[in-house]
């Protein structure tokens, strides 16, 4: 009795072994032909490319034409996000030499890029003059007192004169250098008021803060609350340029070179002629 048990049970046993070695079989056998039989899986689509942000440091003078300009670019390059960092031309270069993020310079004075040049935190061959600008003086355009020359703004009835601080504002170093040819620098001292870029010098006139201010033309075109009260002679004053130059230490410089490019083009320059710049040919 035991015998047979044990027979039987060797018998089933065996039976099972192949019944399952079938079933892999079959199994291996229909995979192969689901895998011949079925459609090719679709290929997934390659990642979107990375988006490169740039920080560009530029002459707060420069704010209205390159946030146009940014629209334009970035609608053409949607894998770019351009930051600007906006203020006094000397303060950005202190920025750039202290070690601020900053992939391209655009300065509203020569001298900061030079002295970015001549420290190597530009190559020399990476930077180019492309604009100028004028100094002009602003009013309220309500103002009360009649300033039309630079002399006029001796008179009792002007009590502040707003100015970039010349040390770090280049418009303010090129009021400075007007003021001080027409002899009247140092007998205006109590009626200065600084300000750390131009466009707080706009803002002080526009609000009231002061009877007139140095600005760029190219500033006053942007306020209705203001306007031009007499062109500085440009004789008296170091001709205004602006430089644009790469950062040696930009982390994308194909990206950053290709906008360097770019605002050298008609499309660009057509923008900043618009607000009031003239070209360098």
């Amino acid at each position: 009795m035991i015998k047979n048990s044990y027979i039987l049970c060797l018998i089933v046993s065996v039976m099972l072994v192949f019944a399952g070695c079938g079933t892999a079989s079959n199994s291996a056998a229909g995979g192969s032909n689901a895998g011949s039989q079925a459609p090719a899986a679709n290929t997934p689509s390659p990642a979107p490319a990375e988006k490169v942000e740039l920080t560009v440091s530029a002459a707060a003078s420069m704010t209205d034409a390159l946030k146009e300009i940014q629209k334009a670019y970035e609608a053409e390059n949607p894998n770019i996000k351009l930051n600007f960092n906006f203020g006094a031309s000397g303060a950005l270069q202190q920025q750039i030499e202290q070690g601020a993020p900053a992939d391209l310079f655009l300065s509203a004075a020569a001298k900061n890029m030079k002295e970015l040049v001549d420290k190597q935190y530009i190559q020399a061959d990476q930077q180019k003059k492309l604009l100028t600008n004028e100094l002009v003086a602003v009013v309220g355009t309500d103002a009360k007192a009649q300033i039309a020359q630079v002399a006029d703004l001796a008179q009792t009835d002007v009590k502040h004169v707003a100015v970039g601080i010349p040390e770090s504002v280049p418009a303010g170093s090129y009021a400075k250098e007007a003021l001080t040819n027409a002899k009247l620098w140092d007998s205006l001292q109590p009626k200065l008021v600084q300000a750390k870029d131009v466009r707080q010098v706009l803002q002080y006139v526009e609000t009231g803060n002061a009877e007139v201010g140095f600005v760029y033309k190219t500033d006053a075109l942007t306020s209705q609350k203001v306007k031009v009260s007499f062109a500085v002679d440009p004789k008296t004053y170091t001709p205004v340029e602006y430089p644009i130059g790469l950062v040696k230490a930009t982390k994308h410089a194909k990206e950053a070179g290709s906008f360097y490019t770019y605002l050298q083009s008609k499309a660009a320059l057509d923008v900043f002629v618009k607000y009031g710049f003239s070209v360098i040919q």
